[in-house]
């Protein structure tokens, strides 16, 4: 016999349950690659999942405070601090605006052209105490007085 002269049940082995187990083993070896193709493409996809869903959870977490906080009463504006009615204090507060700095009590009394007496310094100090302690100015340092920073 000649390679021309085979014809096709020649090819096949002379045991055909041995011919159909080797197929049947190769179609359950296709599907179970095929098997875990797709487990391995369901994984990716619920770890994805996972992602989103944790995403979409913070952002829910985000909506729910921030409308709870628009929902809060805000908290109450702390007065201005008044200003005593006395004009002196008006000067006081005018000098601070031009000079922009810090000043003691004599630096302050010299600007303002009042006398450097001692009980002078010490009325205009006590009256830099007032506003200091009314929020008004900051004593920086003892007896350095400024303005607070807005």
């Amino acid at each position: 016999m000649t390679g021309s002269d085979l014809r096709p049940s020649d090819l096949r082995p002379s045991d055909p349950g041995s011919w159909l187990l080797d197929r049947i083993d190769a179609r359950e070896h296709a599907l179970t690659c095929q098997i875990e193709q797709t487990q391995a493409e369901i994984n990716t996809l619920t770890a994805r999942l996972g992602e989103l869903s944790e995403q979409v959870e913070h952002l829910r977490i985000s909506r729910k405070t921030l409308l709870s906080l628009a929902e809060e009463e805000p908290a109450p504006a702390e007065p201005l601090p008044t200003v005593p009615d006395h004009p002196a204090y008006q000067q006081i507060l005018t000098v601070f605006g031009e000079i922009g700095g810090s000043l003691r009590a004599r630096e302050l009394a010299l600007a303002m052209d009042l006398p450097l007496t001692r009980n002078d310094i010490q009325n205009l100090r006590a009256k830099l105490k007032r506003l200091a302690s009314r929020g008004i100015l900051v004593e920086t340092e003892p007896g350095l007085f400024t303005q607070p920073c807005p």
